[in-house]
């Protein structure tokens, strides 16, 4: 097959010169309105036509190489004698597969436990392009699972208001739990 970078040949979907060159993360950090900090690993405009691929057939395949790249490397690197659920934004399996869950995944370590259909939203309207108003009038309606550990990071592809990862943080609080952070693919608005 052919890089859908370089065109050149290759076994995976994104050539391992393309994943080195282009695709080599960065740590970017915000703050949500409740405090939160909000890591992310690359600019909207760096990878936003990988992240259309999200409700296709090579979706799964992208976000993949993306989790490894970013979630994966992130994971192997955060050293602490914490223990810590990461929990997936709504990862509702649509296209065949969760691409919150794929991120989630790669999160597994010797402190970081991912746990899935732990946080769903109940109001299933897209958020995609809408403004910030839309979003605070469509509340998502987050519905979360018991809870151990006091520990939690929650998992989102992208952040553009924060009003998502703000709503999510209010469900883990109601059952005392502590959002350490929250870790995302992108930022819309890093430029």
């Amino acid at each position: 097959m052919k890089c859908i970078l370089c065109e050149s040949y290759t076994f995976t979907h994104i050539c391992t010169e393309c994943q080195n060159t282009f695709l080599a993360p960065s740590l970017y950090k915000r703050r949500l309105s409740n405090g939160i900090h909000v890591i992310s690993f690359y600019r909207y405009e760096e990878i936003k036509e990988l992240l259309f691929t999200k409700h296709t057939d090579i979706g799964f395949y992208i976000y993949t190489i993306l989790a490894k790249l970013s979630f994966e490397k992130f994971a192997k690197e955060f050293h602490t004698k914490e223990k810590y659920y990461a929990i997936a934004i709504d990862d509702t399996i649509t296209s065949g597969y969760s691409h919150t869950a794929i991120l989630n995944k790669h999160l597994k370590t010797y402190n970081i436990k991912p746990l899935f259909n732990q946080l769903r939203a109940n109001n299933s309207v897209s958020y995609s392009g809408q403004s910030k108003h839309f979003r605070e009038k469509n509340p998502r309606n987050f519905q979360l699972q018991k809870l151990k550990n006091a520990n939690i990071i929650l998992v989102d592809d992208i952040i553009t208001t924060g009003s998502t990862l703000t709503q999510a943080c209010l469900e883990v609080q109601k059952q005392n739990k502590t959002v350490s952070f929250c870790l995302t693919l992108t930022d819309v608005s890093l430029k």
